[in-house]
């Protein structure tokens, strides 16, 4: 017989866990101060079911982010092309397919005062993206006035901005796409023209071919939230 501090949460245990990060989701890419109780009604659970899986809202969110930012360093893993340049378009346009639809609570986690742990489960994307930039310098496909580091943080940086500005204004889906891409290469030391032109000539960058690699993804993200 398994003791009680091995036995297996009950299914519906798990499965309430499930609803709350589901609708918490949610809720917060809708009003990032939604309440715990708001976030209950949506998962159809009472407040009290919640803070049984979580004492805090503070601990509700860093699930929250946290589970983001290990799926979306799984999304970018597989990533790859011979051009470090394009690999960094890709990098961006995958991100923002998988992100669009939570781009408030996505900037929230990468800007917020919970990025120290959101970072920890993003370090596999990011040390994919220092290996790009490295191949990158070498090429002499990538900026070298500046350390690999620094170039790094600012590619980094500009997917995060972009998220910044969706949150405040209307982009559409096709906007963001493009403009995720002309940021990071602009950062990698692109001019805005030369990059424009290495989006238009790369088909596997088109808008229509990032969304379909990254369906699977974004489909089984989206049915999670609903």
């Amino acid at each position: 017989m398994p003791t009680p501090s091995t036995r297996a949460p009950r299914r519906d245990a798990t499965a309430n866990r499930e609803a709350i990060l589901a609708a918490a989701a949610v809720a917060l890419n809708e009003d990032i101060d939604a309440s715990l109780e708001s976030i209950a009604a949506r998962a159809g659970l009472s407040r009290r079911a919640v803070y049984g899986h979580f004492a805090t809202r503070d601990e509700l969110l860093v699930e929250v982010f946290t589970r983001g930012a290990r799926r979306l360093a799984a999304l970018l893993d597989p990533v790859a092309h011979p051009d470090p340049l394009v690999e960094i378009a890709l990098f961006g346009a995958t991100l923002w397919a998988e992100v669009e639809h939570v781009r408030v609570s996505a900037a929230l986690a990468v800007r917020g005062p919970h990025r120290a742990m959101v970072g920890t489960a993003l370090d596999p994307a990011r040390e994919r993206l220092r290996e790009t930039v490295r191949r990158g310098m070498e090429s002499g496909r990538i900026r070298t006035d500046l350390d690999r580091e620094t170039v790094t943080r600012l590619i980094e940086n500009a997917a995060v901005s972009v998220l910044d500005e969706a949150a405040r204004s209307r982009l559409t889906p096709e906007d963001g796409h493009r403009l995720v891409m002309l940021a990071g290469l602009s950062a990698a030391g692109m001019g805005w023209a030369e990059a424009g032109a290495l989006i238009a000539s790369t088909p596997e960058l088109a808008f229509e071919a990032v969304q379909a690699a990254s369906a699977p993804a974004t489909t089984s993200t989206e049915g999670a939230h609903r």
